[in-house]
């Protein structure tokens, strides 16, 4: 388990974690999700000792990261893929991790096979594709066997493969009862891959739930379908300022009902073929909520 207790990191006047409290428990896949300049990568750093917060804490099992005995049997991180030594191979990078950290050369054989990349590890690591060096990355966060896994963008670079294979590694680690963090800005993939989510934007927390509690705290919204132009110009006009266009003949109607949407169709004389309530996706529904939170907006064209 993960643990941020009012998780504070400023660098000078900027707040780039701010009182930060949320839990990513054991045996699920948690996506920390964001904007970019969110605060994301800084609040892995803070949980793995790599900077020290202005003020909280963050706890892996109840302890700092520094206060871990065997600490890569305990945590294994991927949080840059172009890590390793360029000119060393992948293979010797594995293995000088290895040893450093007492562990057996039979276990970089073992990782280096379940994360495919025996053809390719001979060769120096500088020389790898990006989707190559994700795989090498999560090689040496696997090596200790930790319980706990900590992932900044695991996919990016990878092909459709690669992203199932990531995919499936993920919910193997989360059913064995492993902790697992991970950040993406892939939204429809995360809706494949976890079972809650964490939001934070401008470094405050804007969300820490589980996934479907969070899609079903947003507002839902109908869709309706006129039979013809005819209706389509009498339901618009019926609907006004609650309903935009779709296309010619739909509309997406928010803050009515379907019934109310079905009343008012039905008094302005439209003929309707389809009528439904849309629960927001996981990208609707994380986009709505940090519309306001975004840092970096490019300007209208």
């Amino acid at each position: 388990m993960i643990e941020l207790r009012e998780l504070t990191k400023r660098y000078g006047d900027r707040t780039a974690v701010d009182r930060v409290t949320a839990t990513v428990p054991s045996g699920q896949v948690t996506a920390l999700l964001g904007p970019n300049g969110a605060g994301k990568s800084t609040a892995m750093r803070l949980a793995l000792g790599l900077d020290r917060p202005t003020s909280g804490t963050a706890l892996i099992d109840g302890r700092r990261y520094a206060e871990l005995r065997d600490p890569l049997r305990r945590v294994g991180a991927h949080l840059d893929a172009r890590a390793f030594h360029p000119r060393r191979s992948g293979r010797a990078g594995l293995l000088a991790l290895a040893r450093y950290n007492g562990l057996p050369r039979a276990r970089v054989r073992a990782v280096i096979d379940q994360v495919g990349i025996g053809t390719v590890a001979g060769r120096p690591a500088g020389t790898y594709s990006l989707g190559m060096a994700q795989r090498l990355g999560v090689a040496a966060a696997m090596l200790g066997d930790p319980g706990t896994l900590i992932l900044d963008e695991p996919v990016n670079g990878l092909d459709a493969d690669g992203v199932r294979w990531v995919r499936e590694l993920l919910r193997t680690w989360a059913g064995e009862g492993r902790t697992v963090l991970l950040t993406s800005h892939l939204i429809s993939e995360v809706a494949l891959i976890a079972d809650r989510v964490v939001v934070i934007g401008r470094g405050r927390l804007l969300a820490d739930a589980p996934l479907a509690e969070f899609t079903a705290a947003r507002e839902a919204s109908v869709e309706v379908a006129a039979a013809d132009e005819e209706s389509f110009t009498l339901l618009a006009a019926a609907l006004g300022e609650h309903a935009e266009k779709i296309d010619q003949t739909r509309l997406r109607v928010r803050s009515l009902p379907a019934t109310e949407v079905g009343r008012r169709a039905h008094r302005a004389g439209a003929v309707l073929r389809e009528l439904r309530t849309v629960s927001p996706s996981l990208e609707e529904a994380y986009v709505r909520l940090i519309e306001d939170e975004t840092e970096y907006v490019a300007a209208a064209r």
